[in-house]
């Protein structure tokens, strides 16, 4: 007695510290919309850095690894697990303004290029990087208006700089953007006059500052002058990057009034140029899964409805000894398949993968995971797969103990490592390439410390809590017996063979994803946001009604054809779909992107190899489990001797 005790008590405190590390990380971030910041006449606004960041590499870096003005300290801001994943380093700055107190011609600092300062600006502006500031937690953003479309367009941070040539020559030339023109909209409060910052725009020019005599602090510069109102423009000789050059960088500081109230300066941010695309597409698509699916199912009932009241009238007639069809394999039908204790470790963390993906879903479709909260979405992702996995051990435990199992510590132990150590394999892979690229990037050793402690101390746990209990049940019960000599198994058509069977019912779930895919791949990529979660969720549901028809309708023909192997085929059937995905990636790499370096193209695969893999166990799972219910669900309603 004394034993249990000791065992309840643990048990107690386990579950005690696994709440107060749930709550404490849940709220440790604010939700946006809920805390405006009011900055009155003269109150002092601090820029924030962020990363530099590259759609032709893909590898952010510190703001501080170029030649930059910097602070006399420089110091992080607080990052939450998602930031840091995502490669944000955000950092303070010497930009400080006053609220709605114009400034021109601001000096920021003054340097002279080495060779090498010189040649890693010249890399960066080659590979197209682009800086990133943060105010009041708005990034930094260029506005510009495309033809045909009236809206303003924006886009994210501004180049380091440009490469050009003087009139009359043909030796190219590298050019830093030197000069920064701030443009901070603001909105007044009405009630209580207070400004809140509603948008953060810049402009940026590249410009040789020219001084007399010698350089002091606070020198007025002869290329821009605020007394003499002399402002910069693209007129003036632009500064070069070379070795021993004289760089002064300086920024003008401009406060504009803005109808934007506070709590919808985002929708500017998250506009969409090509919106009428995008929802026709989804509509289109999403209109002709749903009347596939609807022929599918009205199909499946009126001819298994007729099915069935044959095969209940052969009982009473001579005809019953020429049967043929999916009854004929009602002895072999629940057979458990070879490997089956592999495909309780999928079937599980199929589960424990959806249960994240729904609950993630229903959180972003409520706003509660908004782009203004950085890494928020990633954040409650990680920390939702670590607590489903209580799910993962109830499901892969429950079929495996359908299948006579006894060793249910051994499913559980695979079932709490398998995926998730292959995952982290490939991660920490891809992670010391981008270490070996001193990029900022790089998971730090703290980081990945605490996603071990979550995977060891919160989601190994819980996987053998919900295994002891799917264990504890009784096992499922089959509604026909299985015969002890398995039958034979005819000779089946070509377009019944396993392979092109299981090629052709991925097609359908993907074509229900891929539209959407373009626009997720697009913001994962090129730096864009995606907040779209309604229409992802809708896309969502329709892929789980798809998986599950296409995988019933295939299932149901292979039955027909008296092949009773429908396990393993029933989930590789709607998890090809993930091939279809991975193809569709590499399609992408090569039309849409513009990445050259080695490093780079094996980050992009490893990276679209593991969320291949997401979703193959996710679809999988999904038709996997439509098929059971469906096996059982027609066995059940016949009679059977």
């Amino acid at each position: 007695m004394d034993f249990l005790g000791n065992r309840r008590r643990a048990v107690a405190l386990w579950v005690c510290w696994t709440l107060f590390l749930f709550f404490s990380s849940g709220f440790s971030f604010y939700l946006p919309g809920v805390a405006p910041q009011d900055f009155g006449k003269g109150d002092v606004v601090k820029v924030k850095v962020n990363k530099l960041t590259s759609v032709k590499t893909q590898l952010p870096y510190s703001y501080y690894s170029l030649p930059y003005c910097k602070p006399e300290k420089i110091f992080d801001s607080a990052e939450n697990l998602g930031e840091v994943l995502r490669g944000d380093r955000i950092e303070n700055s010497p930009y400080t303004f006053m609220m709605q107190e114009p400034q021109m011609c601001n000096v920021a600092c003054r340097i002279t290029l080495d060779a090498k300062d010189a040649k890693t600006l010249k890399e960066k502006i080659d590979d197209e990087y682009r800086v990133n500031m943060i105010l009041d937690n708005l990034p930094l953003v260029i506005s510009f208006k495309r033809d045909g479309i009236n809206a303003v367009i924006y886009e994210h941070g501004f180049p380091v700089g440009l490469k050009g040539k003087y009139a009359g020559k043909t030796e190219q030339k590298y050019f830093i953007y030197n000069h920064l023109k701030f443009l901070v909209k603001y909105h007044k409060h009405e009630e209580t006059g207070a400004a809140r910052i509603v948008g953060f725009e810049v402009k940026p020019f590249s410009v040789k500052h020219g001084y007399e005599g010698q350089w002091e602090e606070k020198k007025h510069l002869t290329t821009c002058d605020p007394q003499a109102k002399r402002t910069i423009t693209t007129l003036d000789s632009p500064q070069e990057v070379e070795d021993k050059s004289e760089i002064i960088f300086t920024y003008d500081v401009e406060f504009e009034e803005s109808d934007v109230k506070w709590a919808s300066r985002w929708d500017a941010y998250l506009y969409m140029a090509d919106d009428q695309i995008h929802w026709f597409s989804i509509v289109n698509s999403s209109m002709i899964v749903l009347f596939l699916s609807g022929m599918v199912a009205m199909i499946m009932l009126r001819t298994l409805y007729r099915d069935i009241s044959n095969y209940n009238q052969l009982e009473t007639q001579e005809e019953a000894q020429e049967e043929t069809g999916w009854k004929l394999v009602h002895g072999d039908v629940f057979r458990p398949p070879v490997h089956s204790d592999l495909l309780c470790v999928y079937v599980g963390t199929g589960v424990q993968f959806f249960g994240m993906i729904l609950v993630t879903m229903i959180f972003a479709a409520l706003g509660f995971l908004s782009p203004a909260n950085r890494g928020g979405l990633m954040t409650a992702m990680l920390f939702l797969w670590v607590f489903m996995g209580i799910s993962a051990g109830y499901a892969s435990s429950r079929l495996y103990k359908m299948f006579k199992g006894s060793e249910w510590k051994k499913i559980t132990f695979q079932t709490a490592f398998m995926f998730p150590g292959i995952i982290f394999a490939v991660f920490f892979t891809l992670n010391a390439l981008i270490w070996g690229q001193e990029s900022s990037g790089a998971v730090p050793f703290g980081t990945m410390f605490v996603l071990v402690l979550l995977w060891f101390g919160i989601s190994v746990p819980l996987v053998f809590v919900g295994s002891y209990v799917g264990f504890k049940k009784p096992a499922i019960e089959h509604p026909v017996k299985t015969n002890k000599i398995p039958r034979q198994i005819p000779e089946q058509a070509w377009y019944m063979n396993p392979v092109i069977s299981i090629l052709i019912g991925g097609i359908l779930p993907f074509g229900a994803v891929f539209i959407e895919l373009f626009f997720i791949l697009t913001s994962i990529w090129m730096n864009q946001f995606y907040y779209l979660f309604g229409f992802l969720f809708l896309v969502f549901i329709i892929l789980l009604v798809t998986c599950a028809e296409i995988t019933i309708v295939l299932c149901y023909f292979q039955l027909c054809s008296e092949d009773y192997l429908w396990w393993w085929r029933s989930y590789l059937t709607s998890g090809s779909s993930a091939l279809y995905l991975f193809l569709y990636a590499a399609f992408y790499f090569f039309t849409k992107l513009n990445i050259t370096k080695p490093v780079s193209g094996i980050l992009y695969f490893g990276y679209m190899l593991i969320g291949t893999y997401a979703f193959f166990v996710l679809t999988g799972t999904i038709g996997f489990l439509a098929c059971f219910w469906f096996t059982r669900l027609i066995y059940s309603s016949v009679k059977i001797d």
